[in-house]
This record gives structure tokens, sequence and C-alpha cells, in this order.
């Protein structure tokens, strides 16, 4: 098992798909496990967690119908998401850019059963892919799904929207969570000094993090909510909602800069809810 690199600097930058991808492949490959170790209960094993809020697909109810459904997960990490839809009757595959969080994955799968009654709950497939480039047929797919998985990790929305436009089939469903783009301009800090406006919400330079000899070891890409809108209106999908939930009530928890106290008064996590034609 590989550890992800230690940064020496960090920056904000312009930086290429390519870079972007080597980037978060490494940083994911050797995050995998401490990742799940740290985040696995709260997101749980078999189910679709949308954001650090907790918000869970029986919460939401964003996806519709799943049941005969085929389904692909991007950015699936441990296919929490399409284990879920699995156990919901659909045939879900599951993609990610990492190795190491397809092997979470799978050994998740060799621990898990099926409630009673239920679906198998496993995802029919797993493929190792950049979300922004599928390796997929046209119209392949009911639905397609990330949660907080791809589209805060790649420079090319405009390419992997296309894409998952492209494999849906017409009628079908794409939502996707991310970051909320308001949280870009404020430290990344769960107490009160991540309260402070740091940053201007209008720079789209990527966050960098590096060597000294400028080779990027994490990145994570800022859009506004409009670019976001425009992005999906470009892509051929049809946005039906933008979601934006709100703190749960009495939920205590921290995760990196998400918490309570920053939960009730700015937005943390923004959802996408498309559909083509």
């Amino acid at each position: 098992m590989t550890t992800p690199p230690t940064p020496e600097r960090v920056s904000r930058r312009h930086v290429s798909h390519e870079e972007s991808v080597r980037a978060v492949r490494s940083w994911w490959d050797g995050e995998a496990e401490t990742y799940h170790a740290e985040h696995g209960t709260f997101l749980g094993d078999a189910s679709l967690t949308w954001g650090p809020e907790g918000w869970t697909e029986e919460d939401l109810g964003l996806l519709g119908p799943v049941a005969g459904r085929d389904v692909l997960e991007v950015g699936a990490g441990a296919g929490q998401g399409a284990r879920w839809c699995a156990a919901q009757g659909a045939r879900a595959v599951a993609t990610d850019l990492s190795a190491g969080m397809l092997r979470v994955a799978r050994r998740i799968d060799a621990a898990t059963t099926a409630p009673p009654g239920m679906a198998t709950g496993r995802p029919v497939g797993y493929v190792q892919c950049d979300g922004a480039r599928l390796p997929f047929p046209d119209a392949s797919f009911d639905l397609v799904i990330t949660a907080h998985g791809v589209l805060s990790f790649i420079p090319d929305i405009d390419v992997a929207l296309e894409q998952w436009a492209r494999v849906l089939r017409p009628g079908g469903r794409c939502v996707a969570s991310l970051s909320h783009p308001f949280r870009w301009a404020f430290p990344d800090v769960p107490g009160p000094e991540g309260l402070t406006v740091g940053f201007s919400y209008f720079d789209r330079h990527a966050y960098v993090e590096e060597t000294e000899g400028g080779e990027a070891t994490y990145t994570e890409h800022h859009r506004t909510v409009g670019d976001l809108v425009r992005a999906v209106a470009a892509s051929g999908l049809r946005l039906l909602d933008l979601v934006e939930p709100a703190w749960p009530e009495g939920g205590d928890h921290v995760w990196g800069g998400w918490s309570r106290l920053r939960g009730e008064l700015i937005p943390g996590t923004l959802v996408l809810v498309c559909v083509k034609g």
C-alpha cells in the first residue's frame, strides 16, 4: 500500500487534465485505506450519501425509480452508491480513477450480505477509468450518479458532462454532488476561522498541493454556480433541480472543513439533478 505524497507547498494555478489525473490517481491510491477507515462508518458501505452533511438518497429522493435500471456510478470510490442502487434492484456499474479505491470496494463486496428479500447489493462490475473519458457505448445507462466523486477533481467539466450525457438513454437522469462553489472563498477549516472570506469566488485557478519542483500531488477545481449551470446546458442535459442541502438538525459531526458551525451558515454541498432530453 502506498501513502499519499506529502505536499511541500500549496498554490492556486492552472492545471492540465493530464496533470490533474496523475495527481488525483496517485493521491487516492495512497489514501484509499485510510479514507475508508476514517469515513466508512459515516458513509455506510451500502448507502448513497450525497455529501459530508450526511443526507442520503432515502432522505432526498433525487434519483427517481431505481429498480430494474442500468446505473453508472462515476468516481465511485468504494462503490457505496452503486452498492445501494444494486440493493434496490438496479444493474449498477461502478467506475473510479483509483485502483486503490476499487480494491476497497471489492473487499467490501466480499463481506456484503444482502438483507432478506433484497437483491444481492453488489455492482455487476467495476471499471478503472477517467470520469471524463468513459469507455462505454452511447445510451448504455438510465442513471449516471456521482457523490462528491468527480466534478471537483477534473478540469474538463464540459467534457465530463458531455460524456455522461452520451452514455445516458433519452429521458435518463444524471445526479451529481460536489463541494458547493461558495465554499471556495473560505478556508477549509471547520472552526470560526473558516468563516472569513480569504479567496475570490471568481478565481477559477485550481487548488494544487505540489512538490518544490512544481509537480502536482493533489488538485481540486472550482467553478461558479453559473459555470456549472452553463456546462449542464452545453452538454445536452437539462437541469431539473439545483439542491443545496442544509446542515441536518442536531448534526454535530466534523469532516474536514465541514462542521455544524459552518454548515448552519454557508452551504457546503451542491447537487445537480439533470435529465437527458
